[in-house]
C-alpha cells in the first residue's frame, strides 16, 4: 500500500495535480452553465449520434458511417453554432473583473433598485408577483416556455406586467443578462411535504425553482402583501425595502461594488 502511494508521488508532478483540478473545475462550470437549458438534451443527442457512429462502423454501414464522419469533422463549428448563447454567457462571466466597478455593475445596481421599488409597490397594492433573477444556472427552458419580452428592466414594466388586467400577470418574469427576458413563466412546484401549509403556489414555485437552480426569486404575496426572497430552497419572509435590497445585493455579489461606489461618490 505504501509502495503504491510512493509510486504515485514519484510519477505525479504538482503540475499534474493542478492540471486535473483545473479540468474538474472547467467541467463543473460547464455542467452548471448548461443545466436547465436545452444544451442537456442536445448533449444527449450528440451521445446518441456517437453510438450510431460506432454502430455503423461495426456493422459496415458505409453510407451512414461516411455521413457521420463528416458530422464529426465539423463538430467544433456545429458546437459553436448550437451553444452560441451559452458560450456568450460564459465569456461574459469570465470577462467580468471583480476588482473594478464597470458600467455593467452600475447598471445592475440600478436594476436592483427598480426591482425593490416595484416589489414594494406591488406589495402595497397586494398584487402577487414572482420575479426570478437568473444566475449561473441557465433558465432557457423556462424563458422559452413563457412570453418573450426582452426589454430593459424598469419599475413601471414590472408593475404593469403583474397588474391583474395584464394577460401575462400569471406566472413569473425572468430577468436574464440585466433584461426582462420573459413573462408568464411556469416554475416547478416544490413537493416538500414539510413546507408550511400557509404557503401559496407562488412561494412553492419559488422554492421549487431554487431547489433545482441557483436563481434568486422575489415573491410578493397577494394575500398578505408580504415580500420574500428565496435562494437555494431557503426563504426569508416579510422583508422591508432595506432588507430586500440588502439581501439582493448580497446574493448577487454586488454589496462590495455598492460600498465602493458610495465611497467614490463621497470623495
Amino acid at each position: 500500500m505504501f509502495d503504491f502511494f510512493s509510486n504515485i508521488r514519484e510519477i505525479l508532478r504538482w503540475q499534474d495535480l493542478f492540471d486535473i483540478l483545473l479540468v474538474c473545475i472547467i467541467v463543473y462550470r460547464v455542467l452548471l452553465l448548461i443545466r436547465g437549458t436545452r444544451a442537456v438534451q442536445m448533449l444527449t443527442g450528440f451521445g446518441i449520434i456517437l453510438i450510431g457512429y460506432y454502430s455503423a462502423e461495426k456493422l459496415k454501414l458505409f453510407t451512414l458511417h461516411t455521413i457521420l464522419i463528416e458530422f464529426f469533422n465539423n463538430l467544433i463549428l456545429i458546437l459553436i453554432i448550437v451553444f452560441q448563447d451559452e458560450i456568450r454567457k460564459a465569456l461574459t462571466q469570465v470577462g467580468r473583473n471583480p476588482f473594478f466597478t464597470s458600467a455593467n455593475t452600475i447598471e445592475e445596481l440600478g436594476i436592483v433598485d427598480d426591482i425593490c421599488r416595484a416589489a414594494l409597490m406591488l406589495a402595497g397594492q397586494k398584487v402577487g408577483a414572482l420575479i426570478v433573477l437568473e444566475r449561473e444556472t441557465g433558465l432557457k427552458n423556462y424563458i422559452e416556455a413563457g412570453t418573450i419580452i426582452d426589454s430593459k428592466v424598469s419599475e413601471d414594466l414590472i408593475v404593469s406586467i403583474f397588474h391583474p388586467s395584464s394577460p401575462i400577470h400569471d406566472g413569473a418574469i425572468i430577468i436574464r443578462n440585466s433584461r426582462v427576458s420573459s413573462a408568464g413563466c411556469l416554475l416547478p412546484i416544490s413537493k416538500d411535504p414539510t413546507l408550511d401549509k400557509e404557503l401559496g403556489t407562488r412561494h412553492r414555485a419559488a422554492l421549487g425553482l431554487t431547489q433545482e437552480t441557483d436563481a434568486v426569486v422575489i415573491v410578493v404575496s397577494e394575500e398578505r402583501g408580504e415580500i420574500s426572497v428565496v435562494h437555494h430552497g431557503t426563504m426569508l419572509r416579510d422583508l422591508d425595502m432595506k432588507d430586500l435590497k440588502n439581501q439582493l445585493l448580497q446574493l448577487l455579489g454586488l454589496r462590495k461594488f455598492e460600498i465602493h461606489l458610495q465611497k467614490k461618490e463621497g470623495t
